[in-house]
């Protein structure tokens, strides 16, 4: 059966999941939806002995009804292959009495490659079906992890071009470096002069600006997005999920039908939406506990159903999640809000116009499958560092985040489940913060230098990502003011006026 897809703001247009996937944002604004999540057609004792590869192609066919086979597993294998360490892909491991599904082991060492490993492969796929003879400009605003998992992607990738927007200082070391020694000819890096959310919104109002798409089309482009608002990042998000509980059943970690608990360390809140949907299309998953740092505003919204961004930005040690504007979020409110396209219009609209916006007690008893968390900038450094200790296990800034949050959580409310987390990046990603927290003699020490010692402490071979840009050249040195988004993004395509 065809699954269509709607803006959250605004029921009356559908697309098919190619449109959706080649628009990335809808004309209004809004995010595309399916008009229903569907219910998995294969048992977990089946999807328990599939391969990766095998449990997307199962998960995915059901969301994008209008890729034939052929064409969706020529997606799959080209996107999960050789790129990743690992054969598995994802790993679960188990860390005392959590078990960890590692998402790092993509060629930029972040959980972001599972979806940009797969989202160029789907997106040329979308243009030829539907007849699209335009160059494609990717257009991205990162917090670090998903600009270079996009450029690694889209890199000399035919028809296509991509810009990604950063902010300057918002991003760790070793991510900056992953972006702006970036190469092929069709990639562009800029560094903003703001924080992510600067560059996000200056994102958003270029993909609604109408004047510039006509300029964008006479001279034979248009836009898309890599970023998860594209229902093409999101999909392949959900493979994961159903992945991970099939292979701790298969693992007999689990008995058939047992519910889990799910933590992820959020920011935009495409990863645990991501879950929330696996828990829809019939996942076994009891709660899902959003982790966040000292940025809290989603603690804050699940607390008091009030979403506020009015707050002073924190730069953290677990950048990929200083956000305060959870782009994805909004999915989720059409979705409490009876997929209303009306309601959430009206949310959003008080959201740009005054930073905050109040669900009703309607929406709020509709989001009992959450729980939220923060981990403070101490508790994640003890976090990093006690796991180490008891156990020898090396986790990044973000994934210490959930850790905290699901150890908070247990003790907090007693439920006896066993409990996911979402391994988002290495360690390696954010090498000098996960040092200094295992021992802080390491503070001070030059980023680099700390590579071969993790390495040592952890057992850990160094990851590719990390050994390629030791010493590459910086091909990127473009920066702007958020206001000069639009002339820089003119700038880098060749249109004049």
């Amino acid at each position: 059966m065809n699954l269509l897809y709607k803006s959250t703001r605004n029921n009356e247009n559908t697309v098919t999941a190619s449109q959706a996937i080649l628009k990335g944002l809808a004309d209004d604004g809004g995010l595309f939806v399916p008009e229903r999540i569907p219910k998995l057609d294969v048992s977990m004792d089946e999807l328990k002995k599939m391969s990766y590869q095998e449990t997307a192609y199962e998960v995915m066919k059901l969301f994008l009804t209008d890729f034939t086979e052929e064409e969706l597993k020529h997606c799959i294998d080209s996107a999960y292959d050789s790129k990743f360490d690992t054969d598995v892909i994802a790993p679960l491991v188990k860390v005392g009495d959590t078990y960890h599904l590692e998402l790092f082991h993509g060629a930029t060492i972040a959980f972001k490659d599972m979806a940009l490993s797969i989202l160029p492969h789907l997106l040329t796929t979308a243009a030829k079906k539907n007849n699209v003879t335009d160059e494609i400009v990717i257009l991205t605003a990162t917090s670090g992890d998903t600009g270079k998992a996009a450029l690694a992607g889209f890199a000399d990738v035919p028809g296509t071009k991509i810009i990604v927007f950063y902010p300057k200082g918002g991003v760790s070391r070793v991510q900056e470096l992953q972006m702006v020694t970036q190469k092929g000819e069709n990639t562009a890096v800029v560094a903003i002069h703001g924080n992510f959310d600067n560059a996000q919104s200056g994102v958003k109002a270029l993909f609604e600006d109408r004047e510039l798409e006509s300029e964008l089309a006479e001279a034979g482009y248009r836009f898309s997005s890599a970023n998860s608002i594209n229902i093409g990042r999101l999909v392949p998000q959900v493979v994961y999920y159903v992945y991970a509980y099939a292979k701790l059943l298969e693992n007999e970690e689990i008995v058939s039908g047992e519910e889990i608990n799910v933590t992820v360390p959020t920011g935009n809140f495409g990863n645990i939406l991501a879950a929330y949907y696996a828990k829809q299309m019939g996942v076994p998953f009891a709660k899902l506990i959003c982790a966040s740092n000292e940025n809290k505003v989603l603690f804050d919204f699940f607390r008091t159903g009030v979403y506020d961004r009015n707050r002073e930005f924190i730069l953290t040690s677990s950048p990929s999640m200083d956000i305060l504007i959870s782009s994805n979020l909004e999915r989720l409110i059409y979705t409490i809000a009876g997929q209303d396209s009306e309601k959430n219009r009206d949310l959003m609209a008080q959201l740009k116009e005054t930073g905050s916006y109040e669900i009703t007690p309607e929406m709020r008893e509709k989001l009992g499958d959450f729980e939220g968390g923060y981990a403070t900038e101490e508790e994640t450094k003890e976090t990093i560092r006690t796991t180490y200790e008891h156990t020898g296990y090396v986790m990044d800034t973000h994934t210490a985040v959930a850790a905290h949050v699901c150890a908070q959580y247990r003790k907090d409310s007693q439920d006896p489940a066993k409990c996911l987390i979402a391994s988002t990046a290495s360690p390696y990603k954010f090498i000098h913060s996960v040092m200094t927290a295992i021992d802080g003699k390491y503070d001070g020490a030059d980023e680099f230098d700390l590579v071969d010692e993790l390495s040592r402490i952890s057992g850990m071979e160094v990851p590719n990502a990390i050994e390629e840009i030791r010493n590459a050249d910086i091909r990127h040195r473009k920066e702007c003011d958020p206001e000069n988004m639009k002339d820089t993004v003119k700038e880098i395509l060749g249109i004049r006026g």
